[in-house]
């Protein structure tokens, strides 16, 4: 199960209402290219999160889901099923794959633990202490997949 698809225009103004949220121009990036746009949502929201403001909602669904696109496509399968309420859930890591009812290795964290995951700055280790991830079954350990974007450690480093 892939994430939701979100369409350009909705993500550029979900980067827009969170970049004007943050005191910043609109978005000059240009073009509609979900992945650029995606990836401009996960900075946003990053900058955002260093400011110690609370992130726009659909400005977090776009980085959320940017994020688990991300792992899908770096980890395929359906083995695991990674859920960050209310936003998205998608399956993973090869394996064993469910049919039917509650899949036996299922991830589940709020939508802010998992961008903090997906970009390094919050170990696998560390959430599981934290008790900030809940995650149930034999494959359900992420700690070999995050984080998604390595080296980043600063919202303007997500850019190329």
């Amino acid at each position: 199960m892939p994430a939701r698809r979100i369409a350009p225009e909705r993500l550029i103004a979900a980067l827009n209402a969170q970049r004007q949220a943050l005191g910043q121009g609109a978005w000059a990036g240009g073009g509609l290219d979900p992945r650029v746009l995606g990836r401009a949502c996960v900075e946003a929201v990053l900058a955002a999160l260093d400011a110690g403001a609370q992130p726009r909602a659909d400005a977090m669904r776009a980085a959320v889901t940017y994020l688990l696109d991300l792992l899908s496509t770096d980890a395929p399968g359906r083995a695991v099923e990674v859920r960050v309420p209310p936003y998205a859930a998608v399956q993973c890591i090869a394996g064993p794959r469910h049919t039917r009812g509650t899949p036996p290795n299922v991830v589940e964290t709020d939508p802010v633990t998992w961008v903090r995951l997906a970009l390094g700055r919050l170990s696998w280790a560390q959430a599981r202490e934290a008790g900030r991830v809940s995650a149930s079954g034999p494959r359900a350990d992420l700690s070999e997949h995050l984080p998604l974007l390595r080296g980043t450690t600063s919202a303007s480093a997500l850019l190329d």
